[in-house]
């Protein structure tokens, strides 16, 4: 690859990390305690790649000077077409097809099950938990805690094996690292939604029902059903 081409990507790749760091799409990829070494990261990048672009302009001309002699870079300018499409068009996070690729699994949170009991829920008439707290507990809190609670759970449709189910991914890092926790909505309501679509249910957990032959996906009655937007931060941590 000529230099002209590898400062071009540098650049390229640096404005890209810039820009998914600025707007929030960097959320379908990391944590947001990683947004600052984003941002210096493809800083650190552009200056690179600007400072090689300048010097190797600046000894070109002196070259022509020297011999009469100029050298195109048109080619690996023209590269910039196909490359900003691959680094500037953000994919979508994962999602539905994450989620029937890999196996549900216990929510890292429930590991302390052991040591403590999980606290009492707030007061209210409906509780808004995190679908890995719910499946926790669900699975975990021996002194059921969540049964005959009415709460409210937000995450995305996927069907499987003539299932519906609530889903959400937890990454601890990022998205390589994500592993997908389940609800499985009884009832019939969200039957007809497609795949991705983003909701919030309230309602009640089928106690007994999150275990391993489950895969920790406890069953869930909803009283109510509604679709919202898809969030900035699709993850759970």
């Amino acid at each position: 690859m000529k230099r002209e081409t590898q400062n071009v990507l540098l650049i390229l790749l640096g404005g890209a990390l810039v820009k998914i760091a600025v707007n929030g799409d960097y959320l379908r990829y990391v944590k947001p305690a990683q947004q600052p070494w984003i941002i210096a990261g493809g800083a650190v990048m552009v200056l690179l790649g600007a400072v090689a672009i300048v010097r190797d302009l600046v000894a070109a001309r002196a070259s022509h000077d020297h011999d009469g002699h100029s050298h195109s870079a048109r080619p690996a300018w023209l590269l910039l077409v196909p490359v900003l499409a691959v680094f500037l068009v953000a994919p979508p996070a994962l999602g539905a097809d994450s989620v029937i690729r890999t196996e549900a699994r216990v929510p890292a949170s429930a590991a302390a099950a052991n040591a403590a009991a999980f606290p009492p829920l707030p007061a209210g008439t409906v509780v808004p938990l995190s679908v890995n707290e719910f499946v926790s507990r669900a699975g975990w809190d021996a002194a059921g805690t969540l049964n005959g609670r009415t709460v409210s759970l937000t995450g995305f449709v996927v069907h499987t094996e003539g299932r519906t189910l609530l889903a959400r991914l937890v990454i601890s890092c990022c998205a390589a690292d994500a592993f997908p926790v389940t609800v499985r909505l009884r009832g019939g309501e969200a039957d007809h939604l497609a795949s991705d679509a983003w909701i919030q249910v309230t309602g009640q957990v089928v106690p007994g029902t999150a275990t391993k032959a489950t895969s920790y996906t406890p069953d869930f009655t909803p009283a109510s059903l509604t679709t919202v937007p898809t969030p900035k931060d699709p993850y759970e941590y």
